[in-house]
């Protein structure tokens, strides 16, 4: 049976230092910023093909609309396409238990070798109970994140 999605607050980039639950995982990649910003930003359904975790990934007029392994989904609304360091998107609705907030930023660096140093942020809100969840799942996603660049970083050299 498929949970429907329910609304959830609309937040904006403030929201990445002030969400009650932040979570940043950083990781390398020898490709550019510019073709990892346009792997993020611009080959939507792409993502299924380097991130384990997205099962889809549908452009919207504003967003995306994404299902992940165990059935959550989620629809998206882009908040800052910044080509080539920044990338942040909010859900607007989701069907995961509790989730009354959440926004994601990619921030993109140069290094000194011509790579890119990846920074994910993932800021959240939620009953006490989803934000300990989110705390304990800290590990898993941290691997869920550099298993993921790792791959989008084999996908852009190829």
């Amino acid at each position: 049976m498929k949970r429907r999605l329910r609304p959830t607050r609309q937040v904006d980039l403030g929201f990445l230092v002030s969400a009650p639950l932040r979570l940043v995982f950083a990781a390398g990649t020898a490709a550019p910023p510019e073709a990892v910003h346009a792997a993020l930003a611009k080959d939507t359904e792409g993502w299924t093909a380097w991130f384990d975790a997205v099962t889809t990934a549908v452009p919207t007029a504003t967003g995306r609309t994404v299902g992940l392994r165990g059935g959550i989904r989620f629809e998206e609304t882009v908040l800052a396409d910044e080509p080539p360091r920044r990338f942040a998107y909010r859900a607007d609705a989701t069907n995961a238990p509790g989730l009354r907030a959440l926004l994601e930023e990619w921030a993109l660096s140069p290094t000194a070798v011509g790579g890119t140093r990846v920074r994910w942020t993932f800021a959240a809100d939620g009953p006490p109970a989803l934000r300990t969840f989110l705390l304990m799942s800290r590990p898993g996603l941290g691997l869920s994140f550099r298993s993921a660049v790792r791959s989008l970083d084999r996908r852009l050299a190829s």
